[in-house]
């Protein structure tokens, strides 16, 4: 492990989602402590017209050169507009991207396809009120960290199906994409720091709750991967479900889509919220950087 992230990894929260309630609260007071820079941003915070309603909170930069419609991480069950206040803003103000990051509802007590549908129609809505919103329609991303990142890369793969709406790049950060854990990170990787094999064993139980898994719900499960925007697909070294990232992004590959892979050593899952260690500045640089040429 990078030895800059290495005393960090007892403070990050236990690794159980048996108690959402709780883990969320966790999660919140850890958050809150992170600094949140928002200069030069205008904020604001707005409902998209759904059933129900989807709250959004949208960081404009000065000169906006396109925009992401952005996920929070969390298992599926945590985080919200809040928790994701400091990295939304750190994404918009040094991309120079107008963000859209998405309070999607959490699970297990709105299981799929809620959070996809939320997703799925936040990315309608966006597309349709590009001029309202100051945007230009040909230069719209999605992405997220971790969960939702799996959920951004899914309601990629709808899109595409459904012709619905243009999505010019995707930016899958850590992605949760594979509910069946049969890879060799994730068979191996049972006990790294801050998620480890039964913490994603409750993510998608609470998820799915007991339904099929559906490339829509787990987008390692779709068959055909063509025709979908290109990718920017970042690792963690010691995290579980570092090999399906991999998998994913090779299958992209085969399938004629465009894609950048980062594999970054020395890390673990979540571990670029960890300020300030080295490596992680460079991720959330890269990420930046990746985003701002991806719709110059």
């Amino acid at each position: 492990m990078d030895p800059e992230l290495e005393p960090f990894t007892a403070l990050f929260p236990p690794a159980d989602l048996s108690d959402p309630p709780t883990a969320r609260k966790v999660l919140a007071e850890l958050t809150a402590s992170i600094p949140v820079d928002t200069t030069g941003l205008d904020i604001e915070d707005r409902s998209v017209p759904a059933q129900p309603e989807v709250p959004v909170r949208i960081y404009r930069p000065q000169d906006s050169a396109g925009a992401i419609v952005w996920l929070h991480g969390g298992g599926f069950a945590m985080g919200n507009l809040e928790t994701e206040h400091p990295w939304a803003g750190a994404l918009a103000r040094n991309a120079g991207v107008t963000v859209i990051s998405v309070a999607y509802r959490l699970s297990p007590e709105h299981p799929f396809p809620a959070a996809h549908d939320d997703v799925y129609a936040t990315v309608l809505w966006v597309a349709e009120h590009a001029d309202e919103l100051g945007l230009d329609p040909g230069r719209i991303a999605i992405g997220g960290h971790s969960s939702g990142a799996g959920i951004a890369a899914a309601v990629a793969l709808r899109v595409r199906d459904e012709q619905s709406a243009p999505i010019r790049f995707q930016l899958l950060h850590q992605p949760l994409l594979d509910d069946r854990q049969t890879t060799w990170s994730a068979t191996n990787f049972i006990d790294t720091p801050f998620i480890t094999r039964d913490k994603i064993t409750q993510m998608w139980a609470h998820y799915l709750a007991a339904t099929p898994a559906t490339p829509y719900a787990a987008v390692a499960r779709a068959t055909d991967l063509s025709d979908l925007p290109p990718a920017y697909i970042a690792t963690a070294e010691f995290c579980p479900n570092r090999d399906e990232g991999i998998d994913y992004a090779l299958r992209l590959l085969r399938a004629g889509v465009p894609v950048e892979l980062h594999q970054w050593p020395g890390t673990f899952h979540g571990s670029h919220v960890i300020l300030s260690a080295e490596i992680s500045q460079r991720q959330n640089a890269e990420l930046a950087a990746v985003l701002r040429r991806a719709l110059a």
